[in-house]
């Protein structure tokens, strides 16, 4: 029965990629297949355990990180603890479980995180999560080599990791950085920077009691030369004022005297333009008013709808005329048609014919048929002869009657283009009326015009009426004219009183000022700057008291909460201590450096050579005894020995070979260093797929031997590969459990 173990159970993707609560699984213990097509989704979840157990992949660059639109990445790992393969299946139903699940980075990994206390990303990704690209090397082969190695000495950490830690602690004691805290140098230097502050602190003390006897001399000069600069800011005040008062008021005034010249023009503008538009629409319509408008309005709407009317009926009757015109012409042409003449002819021959021919033919054949039945005496011949000559009198009779009986169908064709005719003259004479009583309404609508002053229309009561909407719109001109020419001279008449009142209050100014009323802004300015330039001087003075008297103020404040002489004391104290510490830490370091690697070499010496048995062992296996050793070299360098005795440096074989290395290194490493990662299973993804048929299964037979401590799980999408495993589980006594990947 063998030893129970943690292992992988099921993968649970709740949100990642394009899976959405998806369960992928179960797998067993050991040699585990999961087989599917390309884009199935098999590097998704190879990728989805090392995120749920070490976080989600950031978005760097063009990477595929697996986040799914709108929503976050999330889901589970389900471990189980095996009840060994001899267990009974109630046993293994009942199997201890143990969930690890991951949402957000923040979040960090939830649930039983011991599973994962034993491995840390980097050896992760190394040694447990393995592809094609993987395979072609491994990055720090001796440094990786030595944390898996010591990673089962039974201390709290691997020595390896021990050791690269006291060597960070050492390079930080001896480092010249600025941000080292505990570097030595830095800490000599920073002591040495004291003692020459300490011997400056003490020159400073008596500079600032010299200060102190120059603030107070320095008062009452301040004070009398503040009183002089304030009657200045009287004077000025004053001054500025007037100039600013001067300087709005002769602009006001200069622009009201524009403003009385523009206006005033404005006024002879509005005038001109309201007897232009009077006369462009004439006297008459410009004195029309909206009531008389309307009025003229209806009159020309009322002779419009007469002319409408009229030209309505003359179209009516016009469109008569052409119609009684084209039936007439239609008669015309039909009474002259050939074809008819020709089949009224051929009718009456055909009548003459039948008049004429027939009853001959019966009368021929009547007679010497009754002739010769009276000489033998035969009735029947007799009576058949005479019904003949009566039949054939009989049709002649009927048959003249015929060719001698008016013909009605050419009476009905003359009395048809009688009437046309008639209904044409008719026609004929409407429109002639019609036409004429148009012109007499036009002749009317003209005199109409005239009289309202429309004349220009011509008759066109359209043209009335635009003329009428060139009258009102003059109309509303000479309105606004009259409007303009009214506000402009209220403007005028208000801009000529500011103007007076403009004059007053410059006069005021200026006496308040202290300056004659006939001054102007260039005297106010000219004693402004002289003004001026004198408090400028005074300022300046007054300036530099206060600038002195501050700098000294905010020394001698300085001074009174400066304590930089004790500090630095106490720094040059504790400086001096922390070196003395930092000395004797050092020293320390050194000897646990020593120690460790002394015992990493003792393990390595004890546990490397195993490894790379194991690993020639198993290279040997997958390349079929051509490649019989795998070894470091002095320099810390790998190669490989052939059957031959030959060796080469990874770089210098083909890709197969050196993945078939690198797989079998690493499957050495991992069962020698089985106190790493021991609940965590090794992913493959498609790992074989540029091995030949037999180094495949060589390959396959080193991965079910690592599955004997470790559980396995590969990806492939490739039925040979799955075949190869199956066989080479089916070998070592075990049964291979396949998992289809659907897509």
């Amino acid at each position: 029965m063998t030893e129970p173990r943690i292992y992988l159970r099921s993968i649970h993707l709740e949100r990642f990629g394009r899976f959405h609560d998806t369960v992928v699984g179960p797998f067993g213990d050991r040699m585990n297949i999961v087989l599917g097509a390309n884009e199935a989704g098999k590097t998704t979840v190879a990728s989805f355990v090392g995120g749920v157990l070490f976080g989600w992949e950031e978005a760097r660059g063009n990477r595929n990180t697996y986040k799914p639109e709108g929503a976050e990445r999330a889901g589970s790992l389900l471990f189980a603890r095996s009840a060994g393969a001899d267990a009974s299946a109630s046993a293994r139903e009942d199997e201890e479980t143990f969930v690890l699940s991951r949402a957000r980075n923040a979040d960090g990994l939830q649930g039983d995180t011991f599973l994962v206390e034993d491995i840390d990303k980097d050896t992760y990704r190394t040694m447990f999560s393995l592809n094609s690209d993987e395979l072609r090397s491994l990055r720090n082969t001796t440094g990786t080599t030595a944390k898996l190695l010591t990673a089962g000495s039974g201390t709290g950490s691997s020595p390896a990791h021990a050791l690269a830690h006291v060597n960070e602690r050492l390079a930080a004691f001896t480092s010249r950085a600025a941000s080292a805290e505990q570097s030595i140098p830095q800490l000599l230097a920073r002591r040495n920077a004291l003692r020459a502050e300490q011997q400056s602190a003490a020159d400073v003390a008596d500079a600032y009691r010299a200060q102190d006897r120059e603030l107070h001399e320095l008062e009452p000069e301040r004070a009398a030369m503040g009183e002089r600069v304030e009657e200045a800011n009287r004077v000025i005040e004053a001054l500025t004022m007037a100039k600013s008062s001067l300087a709005a008021l002769d602009a006001e005034r200069d622009k009201l005297k524009g403003d009385v010249a523009r206006l005033a023009k404005s006024e002879e503008e509005a005038a001109s333009n309201y007897e232009l538009h009077e006369r462009s629409c004439g006297r008459r319509l410009a004195r029309l008013t909206a009531s008389d408008e309307r009025a003229l309005r209806d009159r020309l709407e009322n002779l419009a709808t007469r002319q409408s009317r009229q030209a309505h009926a003359v179209e009516v009757a016009r469109a008569n005329y052409t119609s009684s015109v084209a039936v007439y012409e239609a008669l015309q042409e039909t009474a002259d048609d050939e074809a008819d003449r020709r089949s009224e002819r051929s009718k009456r021959r055909i009548q003459v014919a039948f008049c004429v021919v027939i009853p001959a033919v019966l009368f021929l054949l009547g007679v010497p048929l009754f002739i010769e039945g009276r000489a033998r005496g035969a009735l029947s011949y007799m009576a058949i002869g005479f019904l003949l000559s009566v039949f054939a009198a009989l049709m002649a009779t009927g048959g003249f009657a015929l060719l001698f009986r008016p013909n009605k169908e050419e009476g009905a064709r003359k009395a048809r283009f009688d009437d046309a005719h008639w209904v044409m003259i008719q026609d004929k004479k409407k429109l002639e009326a019609c036409q004429a009583e148009e012109e007499s309404v036009a002749a009317q609508v003209r005199e109409a015009l005239d009289e309202e002053g429309l004349g220009e229309a011509q008759g066109s009561v359209r043209q009335a009426r635009a003329l009428l909407d060139e009258a009102r719109e003059a109309r509303q001109a000479m309105a606004l004219c009259r409007q303009r020419q009214q506000a402009a001279a209220a403007r005028r008449a208000d801009a000529e009183h500011r103007l007076q009142e403009i004059a007053s209050e410059r006069a005021v100014a200026l006496q308040r000022a202290g300056l004659s009323p006939e001054s102007g802004v260039g005297d106010v300015e000219e004693e402004l700057e002289r003004r001026v330039r004198q408090r400028t001087g005074l300022i300046e003075a007054l300036e530099s008291m206060n600038q002195r008297a501050g700098e000294l103020a905010a020394v001698l404040a300085q001074a009174e909460t400066e304590r930089d002489f004790d500090r630095i004391k106490i720094e040059v104290q504790e400086v001096t201590t922390r070196l003395e510490e930092a000395r004797t830490d050092f020293a320390r370091l050194l000897l646990a450096k020593h120690m460790l690697e002394a015992a990493i070499a003792t393990w390595e010496s004890k546990r490397q050579p195993e490894v790379y048995l194991r690993a020639s062992r198993l290279l040997s296996l997958m390349t079929e005894g051509r490649w019989t050793r795998v070894s470091l070299t002095r320099e810390g360098t790998l190669e490989v020995a052939d059957a031959l005795g030959r060796t080469r440096q990874p770089v210098h074989l083909s890709l197969g070979t050196c993945q078939q290395l690198y797989l079998a290194l690493r499957i050495a490493l991992l069962t020698c260093a089985d106190n790493v990662g021991r609940a965590i299973p090794i992913l493959a993804d498609d790992i074989l797929v540029n091995f030949d048929e037999q180094r495949r299964l060589g390959a396959a037979r080193a991965l079910v031997e690592l599955s004997e401590q470790r559980q396995v799980i590969l990806f492939t999408c490739h039925e040979g590969v799955a075949r190869a495993l199956k066989k080479a589980s089916k070998q070592a006594g075990q049964s291979a459990n396949i998992i289809n990947l659907k897509p």
